[in-house]
């Protein structure tokens, strides 16, 4: 912890813009997975409140291998038994020595005539999309996978465009379930660092498992990167599965009739809380409807889904549940191929950026928003800067101004002609988030303003090429607060009488140092408040510079086939501004430690300390 400090970027590397061309290229292997468990029950403790009611136990674990330019590379696997996770990790560290082998082979590069024709004919590099200058240097870059000829390229840029040793293996929802049963198996079963990217201690957004044995003459290994769809794809896999095709699983159960196959094309029902033992797996018959209980719903399936389940067992001549449990999870992880390729598919068509690169869909959209517009935002270098701008951010208001209303018109049944009339309507705006990124917004050339005693904010205009932020006091005055009672302007975050936690607060009192955008500033005068004291102003250019990429989502919305696109695209726009708002310095820095750690790790997690409490629990 001593060595933690604030860095900012410095005035040689202050403008940040797109830079990662080289995920213009699809990964080439991509590994979707999935796990089974017997939810074993346990005793009540008497002596405490709260209790652990269920142990899961892995039972079983399918992936399937998605190469993107050989098909018979591609494939499902999987393993029933108490050992799965341990085939998994030795699995994945094969396919890792494969993954090496294929790209240490460097297949020739197949140039034809006609390629030579437009390689001396271009005028832009294919990576960087930047004109070639009389003196630079081109190159002729391919594939070293396939040999495909992919273009013209600057030199350096050829260098950089380097094929992925990086393998993405897939769950829907990794952080809250799947990486709890399998991290410590890809940490420990071979060799090399496993990195995180924690929300805390116990959660995390991603691992990173590095293959130290496939590791080249220049230091490169392979490394198996574990990533959750859930946070590209926030829905359910039932419903992302019923907007799109099913390619992956058409082709892996291509021996079916086309009724069998309509079975499969929907997320399965299985007794989750009902196999609470291994030995329950080989049951020659499927379970009453009332054993698929779910004490997460208090309810078990609908007559509907369980004839399905019939039918399924049925038609596919499933002896046990074993092989019902196999033929679920089967499916399961091929419906997840099929969503997260379609996915890929559509990122790649849309943006021409491959999300499979990525941790989440906001670092994904983020760098899809700096390609697309090909800015260059400057970086804020001073501390003072930062702050002054991070105590204008509180969050959005969501509050209930008027608990109880009632109508009272002609046009209810409980009309009282004796009173006054009175209408209830609601408003829905659509596009908050997407028309505020099109306004003007910080762009570069961030100063103080110097004689701020002097200076008239009300009289800039909204599409100013110049924006200010102020740091103001303001006085609400007395005659205004009936008027204003419902919906005061000017939040502030702040603890509230006898808690502990701090609230956004709308209140009508005076404020002192208040940091405001100059528009809301003249929006609160031209309704009666006061501006007391101007105390700093930060000056900056502001183009409508993120206005291109919002509109490009907004057409994209505007012309999906489905919900699911529908919903991506939203989402896209949305992601962008909780990006800019992204504060870095909250994230943290997790470290695994393998039972008792070494002398630096003891120092820095505090080790005696902890062992005193915990003892022997003590380990990954």
């Amino acid at each position: 912890m001593n060595d933690c400090a604030i860095r900012l970027p410095s005035e040689d590397d202050k403008w940040l813009s797109f830079r990662n061309h080289c995920r213009k290229e699809r990964v080439p292997f991509v590994v979707n997975a999935d796990l089974e468990c017997a939810l074993e029950k346990t005793a009540k403790d008497p002596t405490t409140s709260t209790y652990t009611y269920q142990h899961h136990n892995v039972f079983s674990i399918g992936y399937y291998v998605y190469c993107s330019y050989d098909n018979s590379l591609s494939g499902y696997r999987f393993h029933r038994d108490k050992d799965c996770i341990s085939w998994f990790a030795d699995k994945l560290k094969n396919l890792a020595h494969s993954v090496q082998s294929a790209i240490s082979t460097n297949v020739p590069m197949d140039f034809t005539r006609d390629d030579w024709e437009k390689f001396n004919n271009a005028t832009h590099c294919h990576v960087c999309e930047k004109p070639f200058m009389k003196d630079d240097k081109r190159a002729r870059d391919h594939c070293h996978l396939t040999g495909r000829y992919r273009g013209p390229a600057h030199s350096n840029c050829n260098l950089n465009y380097k094929d992925s040793r990086c393998i993405p293996v897939v769950f829907h929802n990794l952080t809250g379930y799947d990486a709890h049963f399998i991290i410590k198996e890809i940490a420990t079963t071979y060799n090399g660092n496993t990195d995180l990217l924690p929300i805390t201690k116990e959660k995390y957004i991603s691992f990173t498992k590095h293959v130290h044995d496939t590791i080249d003459d220049k230091k490169n290994c392979i490394q198996l990167r574990f990533i959750d769809s859930y946070r590209f794809l926030a829905s359910s896999l039932d419903k992302l599965s019923s907007f799109l095709s099913k390619d992956i699983l058409r082709r892996e159960f291509s021996h079916l009739s086309e009724e069998n196959f309509n079975l499969l094309t929907r997320k399965g029902v299985f007794p989750y809380e009902y196999i609470d033992c291994s030995e329950k797996l080989n049951e020659s018959c499927l379970p009453p409807r009332e054993s698929f209980y779910s004490s997460l719903t208090d309810a078990t399936v609908s007559e509907s889904d369980y004839a399905h389940a019939v039918n399924v067992w049925q038609q596919f001549s499933i002896q046990t549940l074993g092989e019902y449990s196999d033929l679920y999870l089967k499916t399961d992880v091929l419906l997840l191929a099929d969503v997260f390729e379609n996915f890929r598919d559509s990122c790649i068509v849309s943006y021409g950026l491959d999300p499979a690169y990525y941790y989440t869909l906001p670092g994904f959209t983020w760098d899809a928003m700096l390609k697309h517009t090909g800015v260059k935002v400057e970086l804020l270098t001073d501390i003072d800067m930062v702050m002054f701008v991070e105590r204008g951010i509180r969050g959005g208001l969501s509050q209930c101004s008027n608990r109880y209303a009632r109508a009272n018109n002609k046009y209810m049944s409980s009309y009282d002609s004796s009173k006054p009339s009175s209408y209830l309507m609601y408003y829905d705006v659509n596009n908050l988030y997407g028309w505020a990124m099109c306004q003007p917004l910080p762009y570069a050339d961030f100063r103080w303003v110097d004689d701020v005693q002097n200076f008239n904010f009300s009289t800039i205009p909204l599409d100013s090429p110049t924006g200010y932020i102020l740091e103001v006091d303001i006085e609400y005055p007395q005659h205004l607060h009936d008027a204003h009672t419902d919906l005061p302007f000017c939040p502030t975050r702040e603890k509230p009488p006898g808690k502990r936690d701090g609230k956004l607060l709308a209140t009508l009192c005076d404020k002192q140092r208040y940091v405001i955008h100059y528009r809301n500033l003249q929006q609160c005068t031209r309704h009666g408040l006061r501006i007391a004291k101007i105390h700093r102003i930060l000056q900056f250019t502001q183009p409508p510079w993120l206005r291109d990429y919002i509109e490009l989502n907004t057409k994209f919305r505007t012309l999906a086939k489905n919900d699911f696109e529908k919903n991506l695209y939203k989402l896209m726009n949305n992601a962008v501004f909780g990006k800019t708002m992204e504060n870095v310095r909250n994230r943290v820095d997790v470290k695994l430690v393998m039972l008792r750690p070494s002398g630096p790790y003891i120092s820095s997690f505090l080790f005696p300390f902890v062992y005193a409490l915990y003892a022997f629990r003590v380990k990954l």
